[in-house]
């Protein structure tokens, strides 16, 4: 009886799923949209790549859209063909995987907003009673810079929680999470959003927000695209500082680099004038890398070298804290930060300091962008890899990653720096190690084509980074890859954990001919023969049954 209820169900899904316009690339040009979709060779070439440079996945058209109805009206277009068609919104680009490609599909040019249909005014940022706080409205394609820029010029104020790179997206950053030195005080970005208009998988534009269509809300925070396009987001806003005092020191030892770094954490609700503004880290495995882009910091007329600080094997912990301050508080910075200094360990000759322009803090890595494309090596493969590791296992990592699996040899920056999980909000879609305390660990390397050195080529550093999550495997670490990737339906339900069951229902609810997010590679599009397979978490075990149905059950 069950069987054949199941049966009946497949039946009637490849029924309704066959019911439609079939849409022609062609037809596309005849949407009723203010926007512009184009069929035009360049414009699909520049959408099938992507910032990792690993993938290159062709969609029918690309859109230009110039209002969240333009969205909506393809997304219904999609929705309401035979077969469905993949739908994928694209930022700057920035996905290392291929997330935001759409095969065979539309990727949406969100950063084009509103080109399409001549300059259109941002609103101006606004104070809340209610919440006590500035926030202002965002396009979801708006870049992080740009943000910046305009809210500054509108009562000097500035997003409270930013990414390292500020040439991303709105929309980009907030279905991941968003995060940087600041997160261990103020949370990810996710943490730091009241409100979201979203275009779901059927067409529909939702406003949702904790108190309105709260599921919606907080599934697409870092919800990998899979229910929503992202078409506005409310974002907090707090006065901006107008300058910082940026302060690198070294360790050798790397029990003494991750105390100080949990210590300075751990200062998260102490007044502002008793802990840091910013607290990142770096490993150093590579003498040149202390003097690399990342680290133009150090004065080039005077390198610093592995050799002379008296490495313990090799490695080196850098750890950056920023002050920030402006004309009322500049008599006070140099005490505060000796006050918090001289709780530190790190090796004391090592200490350097440097006080520049807040944005010019902010916008510091998109510097060294401009430095590497001169050089052209800013459009290489960059096989990155992100992790949180559980902060009781990060010696473990250290031991069995920094000294043992990459030598002493590596082609970009290595991040890592602790973050407190209670500024976390456990109803987003995000996953993170179970405790309090946890690493990003990101492996931010580039793939150099044209380099005679074997361990700068792209396969080397993609087997790298498989012995490095072999690694973890095998030793019982229990990391949460950052910006995901995986291959097989079982991994990511492993991935998601006890959060996989109501990944699944958000998806069935919001997006059930799965036409969103396809390039994540979790759910397949409705046209693949492996639609037709749910898989039916058992949270006790962590093992999957299988079991033929159709795809509004996934």
């Amino acid at each position: 009886m069950t069987q054949n209820l199941v049966l009946l169900l497949f039946a009637i899904c490849r029924l309704i799923s066959t019911v439609g316009l079939t849409l022609e690339p062609a037809e596309l040009l005849q949407l009723d949209v203010e926007g512009q979709v184009s069929l035009d060779p360049s414009d699909v070439g520049r959408a099938s790549v992507d910032f990792g440079g690993m993938t290159r996945a062709e969609p029918m058209a690309v859109m230009r859209p110039a209002s969240a109805g333009d969205v909506a009206s393809l997304v219904r277009a999609a929705y309401g063909s035979a077969q469905g068609f993949p739908v994928s919104a694209r930022g700057h680009g920035h996905s290392i995987d291929g997330q935001a490609q759409a095969p065979g599909g539309v990727v949406i040019e969100m950063s084009q907003y509103g080109r399409a249909a001549g300059h259109r005014a941002r609103p101006r940022p606004v104070y809340s009673p209610s919440l006590g706080e500035y926030y202002v409205d965002v396009w979801g394609g708006e870049l992080w810079i740009d943000i910046l820029n305009w809210t500054l010029e509108n009562g000097g104020l500035a997003p409270k929680s930013w990414t390292d790179y500020l040439y991303l997206s709105v929309g980009g950053t907030l279905s991941n999470a968003g995060i940087s030195g600041q997160a261990f005080h103020h949370g990810p970005q996710i943490s730091n959003v009241y409100e979201l208009d979203v275009v779901t998988g059927m067409g529909e534009i939702l406003t949702c927000s904790e108190e309105e269509n709260s599921e919606l809300f907080y599934g697409v925070l870092g919800g990998l695209g899979q229910f929503g396009i992202i078409t506005r987001a409310r974002i907090a806003l707090e006065p901006a500082p107008r300058r910082v005092r940026w302060i690198r020191v070294l360790y050798s030892n790397f029990t003494t680099f991750t105390r100080d770094q949990e210590h300075l954490i751990s200062l998260h609700s102490a007044h502002r004038s008793e802990r840091f503004d910013y607290v990142e880290g770096f490993v150093i495995v590579d003498e040149g890398l202390i003097n690399n882009w990342r680290s133009s910091f150090f004065s080039p007329r005077n390198p610093v070298k592995i050799s002379s600080i008296g490495a313990n094997g090799g490695v080196l912990y850098c750890l950056e804290m920023t002050k920030n301050y402006d004309e009322s508080t500049a008599g006070l910075v140099d005490q505060e930060v000796e006050a918090l200094l001289t709780k530190l360990e790190f090796i004391p000759a090592s200490v350097f300091t440097t006080d520049l322009p807040y944005v010019d803090f902010l916008d510091r890595v998109h510097k060294a962008e401009l430095k590497l494309r001169a050089k052209g090596m800013w459009d290489v493969p960059h096989p990155w890899l992100n992790l949180f590791v559980p902060g009781s296992r990060i010696a473990d990592f250290d031991h069995g990653v920094f000294r043992a699996i990459l030598g002493n040899k590596t082609s970009g920056p290595i991040l890592i720096y602790p973050m407190n999980k209670h500024k976390w909000d456990e109803r987003s879609s995000v996953v993170t190690p179970e405790e309090e305390v946890f690493y990003l660990v990101a492996f931010l390397r580039s793939a150099l084509p044209d380099s005679d050195e074997s361990t700068q080529s792209l396969e080397y550093l993609s087997q790298q980074n498989e012995r490095i999550l072999a690694f973890c495997e095998e030793a019982g670490i229990q990391v949460k890859q950052y910006l995901p990737h995986h291959l097989t339906r079982a991994d990511w339900a492993r991935h998601f954990g006890p959060k996989w069951g109501r990944f699944r229902r958000l998806k069935a609810q919001f997006d059930p001919k799965c036409i969103l997010g396809s390039g994540q590679g979790i759910f397949p599009p409705s046209s693949s023969p492996l639609s037709s397979w749910a898989f039916h978490h058992t949270p006790d075990t962590g093992k999957e049954d299988a079991m033929e149905v159709g795809p509004h059950d996934l």
